[in-house]
């Protein structure tokens, strides 16, 4: 019988390995910077057809934007708080919640502890569901693919693939710390590790580092990720760890680098 005990000495051991593992890393091509985002404080984004969706940190609004303009086509008020994370599929929007709110006032359904994911109705914005997340604790990234939503987690560290009843089906070790965005390339699996100012591009099905790309310290400060059309979106939500402001130039903006 596989114990959680066991469990976790599998993941640490694997995530040792995968950290001395060598991998091609490469430098950024240039950094465009496309919009800021309708609040200021972008900490989460996902791709879709029908626009760019964008997590706000401190409002915990869930915005989709127009692909041409950047204008929003939808805004949705979420039970989320400090917001770290957004995924759209399955008929839902998908929010992390990476613990209790800062920069605003409180509101009943802050979470006080740890972490959840808010599922919403993605036609229509009302709020379905609260989940706990699988660890208990905070979060900050989410990716809707492969018919599943894709979760980092802190501890252990890992990525994790869940149903839409976030029943986990499977997981692989992440390396560094701080996962943050995700983003979905044909199959494979971009992360932003924000205090590496790298994005590791992992082969799902065994975790394998395939690639990285490295961000210099100069751009903009890497939070919520997707992939989209040939290129990796990236967004500065312009606050560090503990709600501090990170005195960014580039605070509030969503970014773009050609893959």
């Amino acid at each position: 019988m596989l114990t959680r005990r066991t469990m976790v000495g599998l993941l640490a051991a694997a995530a040792a390995a995968a950290r001395d593992q060598h991998y091609p890393i490469r430098r950024r091509k240039q950094v465009e910077v496309i919009w800021k985002s309708p609040d200021g404080n972008p900490n989460g984004l996902e791709a879709t057809d029908d626009g760019l969706w964008v997590g706000e940190q401190i409002t915990d609004r869930a915005y989709l934007l127009d692909w041409k303009t950047g204008k929003p086509i939808e805004k949705y008020e979420t039970q989320s708080s400090n917001t770290s994370g957004i995924a759209a599929g399955g008929g839902y929007v998908w929010m992390g919640a990476n613990g209790p709110a800062g920069g605003r006032e409180r509101r009943p359904h802050d979470v006080e502890k740890g972490g959840r994911i808010v599922q919403l109705d993605i036609r229509n914005g009302k709020h379905v569901k609260n989940h706990r997340t699988p660890s208990g604790g905070g979060l900050h990234g989410l990716l809707w693919a492969d018919d599943s939503l894709w979760i980092t987690q802190f501890n252990p560290k890992a990525i994790l693939k869940a149903s839409a009843k976030l029943e986990i089906s499977h997981d692989f070790p992440t390396p560094l710390n701080r996962a943050h965005g995700l983003g979905w390339d044909d199959g494979k699996i971009w992360c932003m590790f924000s205090n590496d100012y790298r994005v590791l591009k992992f082969d799902p099905e065994d975790g394998r580092v395939i690639e990285a790309i490295q961000l210099d310290s100069t751009d903009p400060d890497p939070h919520g990720m997707t992939f989209w059309d040939g290129g990796l979106w990236y967004c500065d939500a312009g606050i560090a760890p503990g709600y501090q402001q990170n005195k960014s130039e580039f605070a509030g903006t969503i970014c773009r680098i050609h893959v």
